[in-house]
């Protein structure tokens, strides 16, 4: 952990399954049965080609939501 108990960014890459206003559904394996959906007001998505992404975001998501 950083200073303050902030955490650590990190990149994740991902499959867009489905959005919505205020959050994304998404998979590191492209399985929909395995995607989870993350709150867009803790990550910044850039969308690469077609249905992929980078997710940036704090690792304890990442870590919760199954994706390191």
């Amino acid at each position: 952990m950083s200073e303050a108990g902030q955490s650590e960014l990190v990149d994740v890459h991902v499959l867009v399954h489905d959005r919505c206003d205020r959050a994304i559904f998404v998979s590191d394996d492209g399985d929909a049965d395995s995607a989870v959906w993350l709150p867009l007001s803790q990550i910044d998505v850039s969308i690469d080609a077609g249905d992929c992404a980078v997710i940036t975001m704090p690792e304890w998501l990442a870590i919760d939501r199954g994706l390191v």
